[in-house]
């Protein structure tokens, strides 16, 4: 009896350091995800919501990451529960006329996406090094070809999980270079305000968060892992660190937006400077902070362009495969064909865009767009029994999903309607 006792205290003694290593093998996909949000399309709307607001706009941030950690939750549970990807999952619960249109326009919305990465890549070669926007973008897509045809899952895990730390860190950096007034900062994260003319930034702010592809992707790695789905204890132990992995990925996406509009307030805002493109705030951030605060900018877009489509990449082969009823898998036809239609299109469509700043700004009207069919085919997906089984969608959780579906349609409806 003694012996016993002695055991369970000696298990309750290390279950949390258990536990804690348990965490460590989920960690991972969702800070991929995080890369989605953090792209050179929300660049382009931090940047500008900042530069012209202040640190009004915070608020935005706050809101937007709040429907993404619910949305991107959601889409993780499809993919741990049935083992399907939101585009299998698509092709075999829904009609094969349906599934096919709404993941052609996936498919469109991640080559939509793959050009803006590209694109905000290739301004930063631009910056530090003077190479044309279209030679270097031929230049991100042979680099990122090569990454994704030539590295397994695991691998480009890890080189993403190193381009967010650098884009964490050169963030920081530049955060340092500035006066934050923290106390107005942390009133605007909590306070909404909607200053005359805002409006088009503010939905443009939250479109560019939570994007089409970033679902399909969660729903892809999170089950990639191929963890056994007969064991309801594993299952259960997925459910519970998936959300642990979503709620710090995405509260660091969280950290790395509010950090852009804080730097453009500081650094635009405060001086009465209009920031039109990418380039322009590198150029502006010379004089304004020094030399090294431009080329730590120029090399974080580089970094965030680079990982970012790295992720549109990724989301294409699984949207594809998933017509097919595939799981990604880089070593199969239909996932490669997915990978390479995306980005050369990405490319080809570069050719044609004569202002890069519109053309990032393009990118995220298509992806508003179609961001609405995407969120109410994943609830429709998440709610059925048919589906998930006991996991499905309880009343609250609809009623939540259901109400940030119609808000982000709304706002979608409103940009466009704006532009």
């Amino acid at each position: 009896m003694i012996k016993m006792v002695r055991r369970l205290l000696s298990v309750e003694k290390h279950k949390p350091r258990f536990m804690a290593v348990d965490f460590i093998k989920y960690i991972g996909p969702g800070l991929i995800v995080t890369v989605g949000f953090i792209d050179p399309g929300n660049w382009a709307s931090n940047l500008e919501a900042g530069s012209t607001y202040g640190y009004a706009l915070l608020f935005t941030i706050t809101l937007s990451t709040i429907m993404l950690i619910i949305l991107q939750h959601n889409a993780a549970h499809l993919g741990i529960v049935t083992g399907y990807c939101l585009s299998e999952a698509a092709t075999v619960y829904i009609k094969p006329y349906l599934s096919k249109i709404v993941l052609i326009t996936a498919m469109m919305a991640a080559i939509s996406t793959a050009m803006a990465e590209i694109l905000g890549a290739a301004i930063a070669l631009n910056m530090l090094f003077k190479i044309p926007i279209k030679f270097g973008s031929l230049i991100i897509l042979i680099m990122i070809m090569w990454m994704l045809f030539t590295n397994s899952y695991k691998k480009l895990e890890k080189w993403i999980i190193g381009f967010v730390s650098i884009i964490g860190i050169s963030f920081i950096i530049e955060l340092a270079l500035v006066n934050v007034d923290w106390g107005m900062a942390i009133k605007n994260w909590v306070m909404p305000s909607f200053p005359k003319g805002s409006m088009p930034i503010i939905m443009s702010v939250i479109g560019a968060v939570v994007m089409p592809h970033n679902l399909f992707l969660h729903s892809e790695i999170i089950q990639s892992r191929q963890w056994n789905l007969k064991d309801e204890h594993i299952i259960e132990k997925q459910l519970k660190y998936e959300f642990t992995d979503t709620l710090l990925s995405m509260g660091i996406g969280f950290l790395i937006n509010s950090s852009m509009i804080l730097i453009a307030a500081n650094t635009f805002f405060n001086n009465n400077i209009d920031v039109t493109d990418l380039s322009q705030a590198g150029q502006m951030l010379r004089p304004l902070l020094g030399e090294g605060a431009a080329v730590i900018f120029a090399v974080a877009l580089l970094f965030s362009g680079i990982s970012s489509t790295i992720t549109a990449g990724m989301a294409s082969g699984s949207i594809f495969a998933g017509i097919y009823n595939e799981p990604y898998d880089i070593n199969d036809s239909h996932t490669k064909i997915g990978v390479g239609l995306s980005l050369i299109f990405a490319f080809l469509i570069i050719f044609f865009i004569s202002d890069p700043f519109k053309g990032l700004i393009y990118s995220q009207m298509f992806l508003s767009m179609q961001l609405p069919i995407t969120v109410f085919l994943q609830i429709y997906l998440t709610s059925s029994k048919r589906v998930m089984g006991k996991y499905s969608n309880g009343t609250f959780s609809k009623f939540i999903l259901v109400g940030i579906a119609i808000i982000i349609t709304m706002l979608n409806i409103f940009l466009l309607l704006s532009v």
